[in-house]
C-alpha cells in the first residue's frame, strides 16, 4: 500500500507541476518530491556547505513556540532553530510580522491516504483570488520590495551543521535527517528548485518518510493535531503568534555571521512542497 501511495504522490506532483504553472512561468508550490531519493554515499558527520542565499536572513538560535488559530481552535508548534536555524527563523519572523494572519490553507490532500495541509501564500489574503490560482506566491520584503527566498536546509543525523541547497540524494547522503516527516511535522513548501521556499508551509497528516532529505522540516505540532485533521481547503489562519522564544530570533543586524563554506555549493533548481 505504501509503495502504491508513493507512486501516486510522485505521479500527481509531476502532473501538478505542469498543470499548475501559471502564465508568469512560476511553478506551483507543491508538497511532494518528484521521486524517491537514491542516496549513494555516507553523510558527513561534522561539516556542511553554507549557502550564499542565507546571508541576511533571519535565524532562530534555539527553540520557539508558535500558536496558529483556525476556526477558533489553537494549533501549537514547537520550532527547532538548532537543526533548522534559517528555515525556522524565517517562519518565526513572518509570524511576528503578522504575514500569516488571514491566509488560506489552499491545498489539503487526504485521499487516497492522509498527506498534507498546506498554506501560507500571501495572495490568499485577498478573498477575490480563487483557490485554483493559489500556490505560486511568496513573501515580498516591504523594505526592499524583493522576494525572500529561503535555501533548502536539512541537517543529517550526527551532523553538526545543515546541508544547504541540495537534497540528500544530490549530496550523496544516505542517513536520515535529524528532523523527519513524522505525523505533525511542519515543513517548508517550495517549487522544483531547492532554494525557492518563502512563506508557504505544510503540516504532515501521516508519517511520510519518503519526503525526508527532500524538504526542510523545521518543527512539529505539539498540541492541536485534532484541529489540523479537520482543516479543509479554504480555511483561513485567523491568527498566528510567537508565544515563546521570540528573543531567540536574530535578524540580519543581530544574527551571527554565516559559517565559512567548506566546499562549493551545487546550484540546483528551487522547488516547494
Amino acid at each position: 500500500m505504501r509503495t502504491k501511495f508513493q507512486n501516486w504522490v510522485a505521479c500527481s506532483l509531476i502532473v501538478g507541476m505542469v498543470a499548475l504553472t501559471g502564465c508568469n512561468g512560476q511553478p506551483q508550490t507543491s508538497a511532494a518530491p518528484t521521486g524517491s531519493p537514491t542516496p549513494s554515499s555516507p553523510a558527513p558527520t561534522a561539516t556542511a556547505t553554507s549557502s550564499p542565499q542565507a546571508g541576511g536572513l533571519p535565524r532562530l538560535q534555539g527553540k520557539a513556540t508558535v500558536v496558529i488559530t483556525v476556526k477558533g481552535s489553537p494549533i501549537t508548534m514547537e520550532l527547532d532553530g538548532t537543526s533548522a536555524p534559517i528555515t525556522a527563523g524565517n517562519f518565526v519572523d513572518l509570524v511576528n510580522r503578522k504575514v500569516y494572519d488571514g491566509l488560506v490553507f489552499h491545498r489539503v490532500v487526504r485521499e487516497p491516504q492522509p498527506f498534507v495541509v498546506q498554506g501560507g501564500d500571501p495572495q490568499s489574503k485577498n478573498p477575490n483570488v480563487p483557490l485554483d490560482r493559489l500556490g505560486t506566491g511568496g513573501f515580498i520584503d516591504p523594505a526592499t520590495q524583493q522576494p525572500r527566498d529561503v535555501p533548502l536546509e536539512i541537517t543529517p543525523q550526527k551532523a553538526n551543521e545543515p546541508i544547504y541547497s541540495r537534497t540528500f540524494a544530490e549530496a550523496g547522503i544516505d542517513v536520515p535527517p535529524k528532523l523527519r516527516h513524522t505525523r505533525g511535522a511542519v515543513a517548508m513548501a517550495r517549487s522544483q528548485a531547492p532554494d525557492s521556499a518563502s512563506s508557504q508551509f505544510y503540516i504532515t497528516l501521516a508519517d511520510l518518510p519518503f519526503l525526508d532529505g527532500n524538504y526542510a522540516v523545521f518543527g512539529y505540532v505539539t498540541q492541536g493535531m485534532e484541529t489540523v485533521d479537520k482543516i479543509q481547503q479554504g480555511d483561513r489562519i485567523e491568527s498566528a503568534k510567537v508565544t515563546q522564544g521570540l528573543e531567540n530570533l536574530k535578524t540580519s543586524s543581530t544574527a551571527s555571521p554565516s559559517p565559512s563554506p567548506t566546499g562549493s555549493p551545487s546550484p540546483s533548481p528551487t522547488t516547494s512542497p
